[in-house]
């Protein structure tokens, strides 16, 4: 009975609704009462919505963060050689190897831990053995080398920094291709340069570069700018102060350089080697029968052979023919 009764006075509440304006400011005043109730009703689904769409930007905002940190430091790695390639374009030999030293592998890695001992400037990246580090292998930053592998563990990797003083590395003025070898001193902030003569053509703001001497390090990579000049009239060497264009104690991410996995002695046997081999059929050619020997000297006006000949080279005189119209022409004597 009571269902009855809603029913016919929802079915007389919407004819009048239909036919009649009475009804209009109820609706208004249901219609924002409802509203508050959908809006809390609501709220939950809207709440995971927001948490999950807040997580799901910050994740995405984080992997591009990287994937551009990444490219950058390729970028910048491979921008380092613009410097060295601007001198090289004015000597034919660097330009002609300029190819070559554009198109090194190489991989990111992260710096994971620093040796606390203050005497030995060494890092830890997250690189190893299995990843294909390999012992002695060149490692830069986004300013300039840093160092090398000295140390290889399954999945991390020990680096020995430039500034060291158990490190020196071969460089070259980039201004005018002079070579000096540049040790660590074990100020993050210094190098010196070695056994530099007094009246060497260097000086404060030269851009030094790796010159690939002892096949180590690739050449033509940043590795300091020289800071300080000191000539002393009584001593033979200057005094010569650099300071690193890596970022050697701000740098996180590194690049590691995949040119050439042998090492130096290896490259000189293998350089010996080859060497050997070119010197061994260099000597046999001599020897050797020409593939097209050169054809027998041409007997001279009065029907001899040149002197020297064999007589198995010496021309056959030709046999008269049947018919005298078809005799040769003998050679008129001169």
């Amino acid at each position: 009975m009571r269902l009855l009764v809603l029913v016919v006075l929802s079915v007389a509440l919407m004819v009048v609704d239909s036919r009649f304006d009475l009804l209009k400011p109820v609706r208004s005043q249901m219609g924002l009462v409802l509203m508050e109730s959908y809006w809390i009703t609501d709220l939950p689904q809207r709440m995971w919505q927001g948490v999950a769409g807040q997580f799901g930007s910050r994740t995405e905002l984080i992997a591009e963060n990287e994937k551009l940190k990444t490219e950058a430091l390729l970028l910048q790695g491979r921008l380092q050689k613009l410097a060295a390639l601007t001198e090289q374009n004015v000597r034919l030999r660097e330009l002609l190897n300029s190819s070559a030293l554009v198109n090194e592998k190489v991989e990111v890695a992260e710096l994971i831990g620093v040796d606390p001992n203050p005497f030995t400037h060494r890092i830890l990246i997250n690189k190893g053995e299995r990843d294909g580090v390999f012992l002695g292998q060149p490692v830069l930053d986004a300013r300039g080398l840093m160092g090398q592998v000295v140390e290889l563990m399954p999945y991390t990797s020990r680096v020995l920094l430039l500034t060291d003083t158990t490190h020196s590395i071969p460089v070259q003025v980039n201004r005018n291709g002079l070579r000096a070898i540049a040790s660590g001193t074990g100020n993050p902030e210094r190098l010196e340069l070695r056994h530099v003569a007094d009246t060497a053509d260097i000086k404060e703001g030269d851009l030094l570069v790796s010159s690939g001497m002892g096949q180590r390090f690739p050449a033509g990579y940043p590795v300091a700018t020289v800071n300080e000049v000191i000539h002393d009239s009584g001593q033979p060497f200057a005094i010569v102060r650099a300071i690193p264009t890596a970022a050697l104690n701000r740098s996180r991410y590194m690049l590691l350089v995949f040119s050439d996995r042998r090492t130096p002695e290896e490259r000189a046997t293998e350089a010996a080697i080859a060497q050997e081999e070119a010197d061994r059929q260099g000597a046999a050619k001599p020897g050797q029968p020409a593939a097209n020997p050169p054809a027998a000297p041409a007997a001279v006006d009065n029907g001899q052979p040149a002197p020297g000949a064999t007589p198995a080279a010496a021309p056959s005189v030709p046999a008269a023919p049947a018919h005298p119209a078809a005799a040769p022409a003998q050679p008129r004597r001169q």
